[in-house]
């Protein structure tokens, strides 16, 4: 499953830079899916079927404390053991998101997505 981040948060910002697929943002910040991804154009969002072009810009998921983009995410499968977010969060706000459960073929996957693989 997908990794979220809690009110706990206290946006230390510690989390933003272990994060390999770029899936973290601070609070208030837009974002898009193809920041630091290979993602370009219009793409298929493997959590929804949803089309969505990967460049525009998307409104905060978050206005007071760090969050995560579920599509983004892969619990840093691929990548590391564990998820990076998780074992820097000073306050254990960095927690598994029961509301988006995935195997770890369906994380790799989505690293895969993300990175053209």
């Amino acid at each position: 499953m997908a990794i979220k981040i809690t009110e706990d948060c206290i946006n230390c910002d510690a989390c933003v830079s272990e994060c390999p697929n770029n899936a973290i943002y601070e609070p208030d910040a837009e974002w898009s899916y193809s920041d630091n991804t290979g993602l370009k154009g219009m793409v298929t969002l493997p959590s929804s079927g949803s089309v969505v072009d990967a460049e525009s810009m998307n409104e905060p998921k978050s206005d007071e404390f760090y969050f995560i983009i579920t599509d983004k995410c892969t619990e840093c499968k691929g990548f590391h053991d564990e998820p990076q977010c998780a074992s820097v969060c000073p306050v254990d706000c960095c927690v598994p998101d029961e509301d988006h459960q995935e195997t770890e073929d369906q994380l790799l996957s989505k690293k895969a997505w993300l990175y053209n693989e």
